[in-house]
C-alpha cells in the first residue's frame, strides 16, 4: 500500500514564560503534521491493519523531521503525544492506524522511551483542530509534563485525507508548582513512575 502525502508541515515554538518570572530555559514544543489521502474514504473496509504497516516510514520521516527542529539532539527531548483528524468521508477507525507507528517511531529515535505516547483523534472537517496530549517519555506519572499543543492545517483535511501529527517537547512546563514525580526521580522501567 503506497502513502500518498499532499504536504508535510512543522510548526515550533518556545515558551519563554507564561505570565510570571522567565524560567533558565524556555519550553520548546514541536509539531510535525502530515496530509495524506485516505485509502478508505467513501466505504467500508473490513481490513484496514496493511495501512498501519505502511504509515511506519512517514512515521520515522516525522519524528525525524521533529527531532531537527528541536536542535538535533534527541537526548533531551523529554515529552511526546501524537494525534489524528480524519476528514468527513472517512472514519475514526482510519486515525487509530497512527497508534503504532506514530508512537513507535518516536519511540526508536528517542532511545526506546517507556511510557505510552498520548493520543487523541476525530473526524473533522477543513481547518479543524486538535489538542494533542503531550506526556513525559519515560513516566507517564510525570504531572510537570502534561501539556497539549493545539495544530491543524488550513486547508485539510479535505474529505477523502488524514492529518496524522506528531508533537515532541523539552522541558516541563514553564510554572509547573502542582507536585507529583519529578522528572529528575524517575525510574523508566514500567512506562508510569
Amino acid at each position: 500500500m503506497e502513502i500518498k502525502v499532499r504536504k508535510y508541515l512543522t510548526v515550533t515554538e518556545d515558551i519563554l514564560h507564561d505570565g510570571g518570572p522567565p524560567p533558565a530555559s524556555p519550553r520548546r514544543r514541536a509539531a510535525c503534521i502530515a496530509v495524506i489521502e485516505n485509502p478508505f474514504a467513501g466505504r467500508y473496509e473490513a481490513d484496514i491493519l496493511p495501512m498501519m504497516e505502511a504509515l511506519k516510514p512517514m512515521g520515522l520521516e516525522m519524528s525525524r523531521r521533529l527531532i531537527d527542529a528541536l536542535g538535533g539532539d534527541p537526548s533531551i527531548i523529554d515529552s511526546y503525544g501524537k494525534g489524528a483528524i480524519v476528514g468527513e468521508n472517512g472514519e475514526l477507525e482510519h486515525g487509530a492506524l497512527w497508534h503504532a507507528p506514530g508512537g513507535y517511531s518516536m519511540r526508536e529515535l528517542l532511545g526506546e522511551s517507556k511510557a505510552i505516547v498520548p493520543s487523541s483523534k476525530k473526524v473533522g472537517g477543513l481547518g479543524a483542530r486538535l489538542d494533542v496530549p503531550i506526556g513525559h517519555i519515560n513516566a507517564a506519572y510525570v504531572r510537570s509534563h502534561f501539556d497539549a499543543m493545539e495544530v491543524g492545517v488550513a486547508d485539510a483535511p479535505r474529505a477523502n485525507e488524514i492529518v496524522f501529527a506528531l508533537v515532541m517537547a523539552i522541558g516541563p512546563r514553564v510554572h509547573a508548582r502542582v507536585g507529583g514525580l519529578a522528572a529528575e526521580d524517575v525510574k523508566g522501567e514500567d512506562g508510569l513512575r
